[in-house]
């Protein structure tokens, strides 16, 4: 029997998940036996095994291949183009501006948190009859409870104030039919979950308990939602009609002071010191490789026995995963053995990737001097050649170099054939230089899911809207920080040079000295969109600062590359997707079979 309304899964039959052979994987390959509820909770093996099932959706929402197979956050943003399909893809109905509560998925994020925070409830309510050590038992309620508040938060950020069900458990529809909490009412939850969870959970996790959680993983969710709660969608934003209950989107009256709140949010991660940026521009054989510690840190399973646990040092929270070819298939190019699934880069953001100095590719309108268009990743951040599959981009097939021509014409990866945006993603991609992208090899699955360049974005943010962007938070020996020093040690991170008059230069890093709260402004939400492109960001981060109506309403552009006779190269910037955006998609619809069975639920604004 099956619950309906805010919970669809087995009421009497607990599926458990059996331990993996991995012994480093605790969330890898798994097998489900049906058994009661007192044989699993009887048994500290089989409880743990219950909690760790609670895992398996942590990477849910940011997922690439989220909307059944097809795409993601990515391509329902301004990040990359959709696959063209003949269905009706949730990604393809929010680049189009064609969602509504009746065709969005059903089986999504709604479902999907409140079964896990409903695995919770039933964890809490008979885990204290389970034979096992008080110390674990302490631990385990404590992963459970953070469990329970990053499900909450997954609600918060797609439909504002949900329904809080607390320790309940429902046993009827009837039962299940709540109201909606206020937006208020979820933070604080939410954030005094987190905090208490931090209490009882250890700072750093190793060997087989590397990826559970953390007491500094509780901290960076407290982050996350402070930034969202005070930025301007949620903070006095007005948004709704007059007669809509305003509470269950936000707060109905702007506070300055809740930026304050989420500097201090950021700064208790940073103060902990436990966290830094991987920055190294060496490769696993010593070789110079400027920002190669930016990518070894995306895929740390690849990369630990090589150059050592350091390379973890920025990761706060991970989905894990065995090695595997599932991103690949998503984003690679026909030829290295891509379906395209996960969508094509578009050019509109290929081309922000500043030069090696940090100054822009583009200023007014015209490239600057030292960009040279026909060879983008020259003299370039290199995260552009981590992030972005070009067109001359060397990439890996059954242990050859392939160069992937994206040029127009009759090969699998031209554009108009392979991709509609000249570019291919590489993101989350094992490089040439380190194993085969396809067939023969296999890369990690893993994904970050909080990243500690997360936490210092937000602290940045934070200060300029509260501070301004000359505040400076002083830790004596340990050093200083401010959105300054912020963006330029990201860039650091990422290769990028400090450029002519060194780190101390006005200009350095391409980040200029003496910006406005305006200008700080636009420089974080660049980085943001450059450093975390592909982590399921970008999606909340237009709405929540209220843009959305102009980043994604609009032309969105590729570069189609055509080979001339003599062998060069033209270039031409081509319309490739026309975005759509409502202004009802600020939020997710809840689903329609969702709000028809409990009439107490209110659909989000704009959807009716």
């Amino acid at each position: 029997m099956y619950m309906k309304g805010l919970f669809y899964f087995f009421l009497s039959i607990v599926s458990v998940w059996m331990y993996s052979s991995c012994a480093d994987d605790f969330l890898g390959e798994t097998e489900t036996t049906n058994l009661d509820q007192a044989t699993v909770f009887a048994d500290s093996t089989y409880t743990s095994q219950f909690l760790n099932q609670i895992y398996v959706d942590i990477g849910y929402d940011v997922k690439y291949d989220r909307y059944s197979g097809h795409g993601g956050l990515q391509t329902s943003s301004d990040e990359a183009a959709y696959k063209a399909n003949t269905g009706l893809a949730t990604d393809i109905m929010f680049a189009t501006g064609s969602v509504n509560p009746v065709t969005v998925a059903e089986d999504d994020v709604w479902r999907k948190a409140y079964q896990n925070i409903r695995r919770v409830n039933v964890f809490f309510k008979y885990v204290d009859g389970c034979r096992m050590y008080e110390s674990a038992k302490t631990e385990y309620k404590a992963e459970a409870r953070f469990l329970r508040a990053w499900y909450y938060a997954m609600l918060l950020r797609h439909y504002g104030g949900v329904p809080l069900v607390y320790d309940d458990i429902y046993e009827s529809v009837a039962e299940a039919q709540k109201e909606r909490n206020s937006y208020a009412d979820c933070v604080e939850y939410i954030v005094d979950e987190a905090n208490k969870a931090a209490e009882d959970l250890p700072p750093t996790r190793s060997g087989n308990k590397f990826g559970r959680i953390t007491s500094g993983a509780c901290k960076a969710l407290i982050s996350r939602v402070r930034l969202y709660a005070a930025s301007k969608l949620f903070n006095g934003s007005d948004f709704a009609p007059a007669d809509y209950p305003k509470e269950l989107v936000g707060y109905p009256e702007a506070d300055q002071e809740r930026w304050k709140l989420a500097v201090d949010a950021a700064l208790d991660v940073i103060k902990s010191g436990r966290y830094k940026l991987y920055i190294r521009d060496k490769d696993e054989n010593g070789n110079d490789y400027p920002g190669w510690g930016y990518y070894a840190a995306l895929l740390p399973s690849d990369f630990y026995d090589k150059v050592g646990a350091d390379v973890y040092s920025g990761t706060i929270f991970e989905k894990k995963a065995d090695g595997g070819i599932a991103t690949q298939v998503a984003f690679a190019p026909p030829s290295t053995g891509g379906s395209g699934t996960g969508g094509y880069i578009y050019h509109d953001l290929a081309e922000l990737y500043p030069m090696a100095d940090g100054t822009p590719t583009v200023v007014n309108g015209e490239y600057t001097s030292n960009y040279i268009p026909t060879k983008p990743a020259e003299n370039r951040d290199p995260r552009f050649t981590f992030i972005v599959a070009y067109h001359g981009c060397s990439m890996k097939s059954n242990q050859q170099d392939t160069e992937i021509n994206i040029s127009v014409g009759t090969q699998q990866d031209a554009i108009y054939r392979g991709t509609p945006t000249g570019y291919y993603t590489r993101k989350f991609q094992t490089f040439p230089s380190h194993a085969n992208h396809m067939v023969a090899g296999s890369c990690s699955q893993a994904r970050p899911l909080i990243r500690y360049t997360e936490i210092l974005l937000n602290y940045a943010e934070a200060v300029n809207e509260y501070y301004g962007p000359n505040h400076v938070d002083d830790f004596g020996e340990r050093g200083k920080i401010s959105p300054y020093i912020v963006l330029r040690e990201i860039r650091k991170c990422a290769g990028i040079q400090p450029g002519e008059g060194g780190e101390d230069g006005p200009n350095a890093y391409g980040i200029k000295d003496n910006m406005t709260p305006e200008e700080m402004a636009e420089a974080i939400r660049l980085e943001r969109r450059l450093d975390l492109a592909f982590e399921g960001h970008r999606f909340f981060d237009v709405r929540r600062w209220m843009i959305a109506e102009n980043t994604d309403n609009r032309m969105m552009h590729g570069l189609e590359v055509t080979r001339k006779e003599d062998g060069d190269l033209s270039l031409r910037v081509i319309d490739a997707r026309q975005h759509v955006f409502r202004k009802a998609m600020y939020f997710y619809p809840i689903p329609y079979k969702e709000t028809v069975k409990s009439p107490k639920l209110l659909q989000n604004p704009y959807y009716e």
